[in-house]
């Protein structure tokens, strides 16, 4: 299992050398540090902790300092655990970069959705309205809340309450390009959050799907055609016209020729 932390910029869309469009959400991704080193022995689990983006010193309290500082680093603002691998393969401090997967990777995003505070089950949960006219005076009300016995409400029944705000995982996107030089991956399709809410790109585990990569097209190897002025091309139209009437122009004959 591998992962990298990122920040979810926004999304675009980008076209392959054989003409497919493709959307695609952009996640910046800063070098990400192992924080924490987690063993059986120790702790109970394997695991390692990665810290994204740093934060403040002036922000940040004792303890977080204190934990930054075994790992040689300031301290950070996302922190995130990744359980399933092989803690013997990573030191502590050690940077991970966005090189840790290719172009063609599945992988799963998790998430914070965006939050649309209190809102009843008809935007909720998608249940129906009552009637509008005809006397009714149910309209967007909850409706039943169970059966006669037990006498009370049922666990689990939808009731109006904050909506969004929840960790969402979205599984089996493809990483369309990694750019290590501008610390950025794209995405296949969208991923959970606000923009520049951080997500968490992690290994799929429901298997993979995608192989082979795909090919982008490159803007920088298109040639640039200048265009000749449009006040350039009238003056030779011009200049064209007059030459052409004097060299057509026939001979004027005089009044003396015409006599003899």
């Amino acid at each position: 299992m591998k992962g990298i932390l990122g920040r979810k910029v926004g999304m675009t869309e980008v076209f392959t050398t054989d003409g497919k469009l493709i959307p695609v959400t952009v996640i910046e991704v800063e070098p990400n540090v192992v924080t924490q080193i987690k063993t059986v022995e120790k702790d109970g689990y394997e695991a390692i902790q990665l810290g994204a983006f740093d934060k403040k010193e002036k922000s940040s309290n004792k303890p977080e300092k204190g934990h930054a500082k075994k790992a040689n680093t300031s301290p950070k603002r996302f922190l995130k655990e990744i359980r399933g691998v092989d803690t013997t393969s990573y030191t502590l401090g050690q940077v991970i970069e966005a090189d840790v997967f290719k172009s063609g990777d599945t992988v799963d995003v998790t998430g914070t959705s965006k939050g649309k505070g209190f809102q009843g089950v008809i935007k909720r949960w998608n249940q129906s309205r009552g009637p509008e006219t005809h006397g009714s005076t149910y309209h967007r009300r909850v409706g039943s809340l169970g059966t006669m016995r037990p006498m009370r409400v049922l666990k689990g029944k939808k009731l109006p309450g904050h909506m969004g705000n929840e960790q969402i995982t979205i599984q089996n996107l493809m990483i369309v390009d990694v750019d290590t030089e501008n610390k950025y991956i794209l995405v296949s399709g969208n991923v959970p959050g606000a923009k520049n809410s951080f997500v968490f790109i992690k290994e799929a585990i429901k298997g993979s799907k995608y192989s082979e990569g795909v090919e982008l097209i490159s803007y920088d190897d298109v040639e640039v055609v200048e265009e000749t002025p449009a006040n350039e091309v009238v003056n030779n139209e011009a200049v064209v016209e007059e030459t052409t009437n004097e060299t057509e122009k026939p001979e004027e004959t005089t009044s003396e020729e015409v006599s003899e």
